[in-house]
């Protein structure tokens, strides 16, 4: 089975940092795109950030650029996102994803990030 499963959300006041984890299982790693979306209340879920698995390529929302790092770690199976200078509007919950080759698409339960003014 598939099985993605974040970790490290909580509590932080704006300006702080929280850091975010994704252990995947299940799939070959690298053959995915993996990244994180997140729902903030009443919201639509948005993208944050993504790497492509062919080269590594790495895409980020415009509103997280400057402020989140996304990275993964292929030997662990773990994809992970730093998050920095957090905003009141970054509170939400965040939800790791993989796209495999052919369109498949896993998602973990998300874990919540409450950002205090």
């Amino acid at each position: 089975d598939v099985r993605l499963v974040e970790s490290g959300g909580g509590l932080a006041q704006a300006g702080g940092s929280l850091t975010l984890s994704c252990v995947v299982s299940g799939i070959t790693f690298n053959d995915y795109a993996v990244g994180w979306f997140r729902q903030a209340p009443g919201k639509e879920r948005e993208g944050i950030s993504c790497i492509v698995n062919e080269d590594a390529t790495i895409y980020y929302a415009d509103f997280v650029k400057g402020r989140f790092t996304v990275s993964r770690d292929i030997a662990k199976n773990t994809v992970t996102l730093q998050m920095a200078s957090l905003k009141p509007e970054d509170t939400g919950v965040y939800l790791c994803f993989a796209v495999g080759p052919t369109g498949g698409q896993y998602w973990g339960p998300g874990t919540q990030v409450t950002v205090s003014p």
